[in-house]
């Protein structure tokens, strides 16, 4: 069950890892079409910022599942495998999730509220710039990082978890 899980974070991970490859050659196109034919789009540079909000957002899950999300480890690095399971136990239910739930409460009106995006039709403020949908479905991924995020906070809640019941089962 937990493998099936990760594998959703996997598949978002790869997936959004294509943004990064767009991002390079949409930007290529925009540096070339406008310094040297004087062709420039607004929605082409919005696109990259866009694309960049993506794989931030989108990514965080993956990250996570691979645990190369950012770590001071000061003692974290020396511990036992037990007491990392006790760390990432107490942190994803102490820190994670409860962020994860406020990034939930806090950006769904801002989202799908009756002022929110989607309810506006919001398109770019600038002349030229990305056309609806694109501004609601970025706003929609600050929805989807948390979820994503909750879940693999739990698979790795149960993981760890297991390890310290293993471990207290063996002693």
């Amino acid at each position: 069950m937990l493998a099936r899980l990760d594998r959703i974070s996997d598949f978002v991970g790869r997936c959004v890892a294509w943004l990064t490859l767009l991002m390079v050659v949409n930007t290529v196109f925009v540096i070339v079409g406008r310094d040297l034919f004087g062709f420039g789009r607004i929605w082409m540079q919005e696109l990259t910022t866009w694309m960049h909000a993506a794989v931030f957002l989108l990514g965080a899950a993956y990250t996570l599942r691979h645990d190369e999300h950012v770590r001071v480890d000061v003692f974290y690095g020396r511990l036992s495998h037990v007491r990392k399971a006790w760390v990432d136990l107490i942190g994803t239910l102490v820190l994670l999730a409860p962020v994860c739930i406020v990034i939930l409460l806090q950006s769904w009106d801002y989202v799908f509220g009756p002022r929110g995006s989607w309810a506006s039709v919001e398109t770019s403020s600038q002349a030229g710039g990305l056309p609806f949908p694109a501004y609601p479905l970025l706003k929609s991924f600050m929805l989807l990082m948390p979820a994503l995020l909750l879940l693999q906070g739990a698979v790795n809640a149960a993981r760890a978890w297991s390890t310290i019941r293993n471990k207290d089962a063996a002693t």
